[in-house]
């Protein structure tokens, strides 16, 4: 047995796990964990009483809850939506399919500023849509609410598809076989296997609302304390030479950002171990 298995190994058309787990090591150490150390080095260069002040002042303080608050709300709309937006593309035909399931890529191919500048001139208050709204969208933290959830839109989506197209319609036909109404089904049927990619596709629009900075800053305002965005704060921060300041605030969004994304996959592995028992 052990000869076998070391014959496999020797005569493997792919590399060796030794060469390959030091790729793996040296090629994430490059790209992720230097860039985030030179952060960390850069910030402990801060006395604590400096560092608790860069980082809670009431200007960042209010950046956080913008941030944070529209990246989260945004990716819990999308979550809704995209899983409808899925639904649509994944079980029912109709023409100018192709068409709508390439827009949904569209936030992925467009440039962040084109964006942007697309959102705020549509949203404004001589623009297409934001002339008849009763109330302000562009330059108000409604409309970072806006562009965070253009953004994210398509993670969910594409996270959510490859398994609803494996979803077997059998399981549904068995479901009103025996009684259950089409809410009892997506509850009961459908929701469960799903979840694990929802929340996959929640996660990856949170993330990536959070460090959104291109589409955000045209239709922001960057009002101080009112539509200022934390990735804002810190180019600005960099503009004054405040180097130290600007990774603090780097490092505290780095640090709740990956505690967020432990959480969530804490969920997922949940959700998962629950649905395998059920």
């Amino acid at each position: 047995m052990v000869f076998s298995r070391a014959l496999l190994r020797r005569h493997s058309v792919l590399p060796g796990f030794d060469l390959a787990f030091g790729f793996t090591i040296l090629y994430l150490s490059l790209i992720v964990l230097l860039p985030l150390s030179a952060a960390f080095l850069k910030t402990f260069t801060l006395t604590w009483p400096a560092f608790w002040d860069a980082v809670t002042s009431p200007r960042v303080m209010a950046s956080y809850r913008l941030t944070f608050g529209a990246s989260f709300l945004g990716a819990c709309v999308n979550a809704v939506f995209g899983l409808v937006v899925c639904w649509v593309l994944v079980r029912y035909d109709f023409p100018g399919k192709r068409v709508v399931d390439a827009l949904v890529d569209l936030p992925f191919a467009l440039p962040t500023a084109v964006a942007g500048i697309a959102l705020t001139a549509i949203y404004s208050g001589n623009g297409l849509i934001g002339q008849w709204l009763p109330f302000k969208v562009s330059f108000t933290p409604l409309g970072v609410f806006v562009a965070l959830t253009f953004i994210g839109l398509p993670f969910v989506v594409r996270t959510l598809q490859p398994v609803l197209e494996d979803l077997s319609k059998e399981l549904e036909e068995a479901a009103a076989t025996l009684g259950a109404s089409r809410w009892q089904t997506f509850r009961h049927v459908i929701l469960p296997i799903v979840t694990p990619a929802l929340l996959t596709g929640f996660a990856l629009a949170f993330a990536r609302a959070l460090g959104e900075y291109g589409s955000v800053i045209f239709i922001a305002g960057n009002l101080p304390l009112v539509s200022e965005i934390t990735p804002l704060l810190i180019i600005t921060k960099l503009e004054q030479y405040d180097y130290a300041g600007a990774t603090a605030i780097a490092v505290v969004m780095l640090v709740v950002s990956f505690a967020l994304l432990l959480a969530i996959n804490a969920l997922q592995a949940w959700s998962r171990r629950r649905q395998g028992g059920l």
